[in-house]
């Protein structure tokens, strides 16, 4: 099919989980229209406001509250939706259900785990020519297996066609992070599956194709420290941590020293080698570390400033997930960074979109 062009009507899409908005910033400049989102943490749909709404034109019309509270027949109303309109629908139900860092039978039949299928109740309502799901990796582990047969059972049933769960990794596709996440495509019948999962963009600088074909090599931390921060910028903001602490982070070798290397070695460290990255720095020599909901936290992974004596800022952890600077998340900096964490990266949002629009017809007549 051919590639819809700029003078045709620009493809529309539905973002539900809709968080900070990853997705929907992903999707726009790639000059899809986002007609609806759906959001239910405050703080989240505050910054999707300001960044999605206040002030702009053809703004999305923002649902806040329970996905389980609102009925899809209720949504499409609102959003002046009919069925089989919509391109594209996205979004990652909260992941904490499926997280892999919940262990032993921890996750399983966790309230969350349902918002999947609620997912799908809205995809067969809206009926979109495509449907993306994205999540943590242990989506796939076993003790989940009954969500995600149910939620390919509905969607087959449905007459929509899915393609295999897709662990992509964000660094190879140009963001400076290494972070993976499930993506799972659905095409309604009478629409063809798309060449899925996109192509890597970038390598592993070891990978000979980088030197024999000037292919790219993945992004690395460094270029998220090359710019200064704007004294103006309200996510330049780093936790304040104690003295003591400060101490210990400037014992920590620089640009990716571990917490091995610095004065604080407690007697559990002497008996316990889990969680190495806990209080280390960040190599900028190598794609960061999986933005978490935690990232400017030092006691909750590898988030120490490279040079600097205290956790990065929230202005930092976007950048690892490329987001613009010119986009403010809202509600202090544990809302804000929980609001980055959860976030799609921009450049993996476009890099798995990309391959729909082209997919889709060029929009004449509709």
């Amino acid at each position: 099919m051919a590639q819809r062009t700029s003078h045709h009507t620009p493809a529309k899409a539905v973002d539900l989980f809709c968080g900070a908005g990853g997705f929907t910033l992903a999707a726009r400049n790639l000059g899809i229209e986002v007609v609806a989102a759906l959001e239910n943490n405050q703080h989240a749909a505050a910054t999707y406001r300001h960044n999605f709404i206040e002030g702009q034109r053809h703004a999305p019309l923002l649902f806040e509250g329970d996905i389980l509270a609102i009925s899809p027949e209720d949504f499409m109303q609102a959003a002046g939706l009919a069925p089989g309109k919509v391109d594209i629908i996205m979004g990652g139900p909260p992941c904490q259900g499926f997280s892999t860092h919940r262990i032993k039978g921890a996750g399983v039949n966790d309230p969350r785990n349902s918002l999947l299928l609620r997912y799908f109740e809205y995809v067969q309502a809206i009926r979109p020519r495509y449907f993306l799901v994205e999540n943590v990796p242990g989506l796939l582990w076993p003790r989940h297996d009954d969500y995600l047969k149910q939620f390919y059972k509905l969607a087959t049933k449905t007459g929509y066609h899915v393609s295999p769960p897709q662990v992509l990794n964000a660094r190879d596709y140009g963001v400076p992070q290494n972070r993976r996440r499930v993506f799972i495509l659905g095409a309604a019948a009478a629409n063809p599956l798309p060449e899925w999962p996109p192509t890597p963009t970038h390598f592993s600088p070891e990978n000979p194709l980088v030197c024999a074909e000037g292919r790219p090599a993945w992004r690395t931390a460094a270029q998220v420290f090359s710019t200064e921060l704007s004294p103006d910028d309200p996510n330049a903001i780093h936790l304040n941590h104690r003295p003591e602490m400060v101490e210990v982070f400037r014992s920590t070798p620089i640009n990716g020293g571990s917490r091995q290397q610095s004065c604080r070695v407690l007697p559990c460290h002497q008996h316990h080698n889990g969680h190495k990255d806990v209080y280390g720095r960040i190599n900028p020599a190598t794609p960061g570390p999986t933005m978490t909901t935690a990232c400017t936290n030092p006691s909750k992974g590898r988030f120490l400033h490279p040079t600097q004596h205290h956790g990065i800022t929230v202005r930092h952890a976007a950048r690892f997930q490329t987001f613009p600077d010119t986009f403010v998340f809202k509600g202090g900096i544990m809302a804000a960074s929980a609001q980055v964490g959860n976030a799609v990266p921009i450049g993996l949002g476009m890099a798995v979109i990309r391959p729909l629009l082209a997919a889709l017809p060029d929009g004449e007549g509709r």
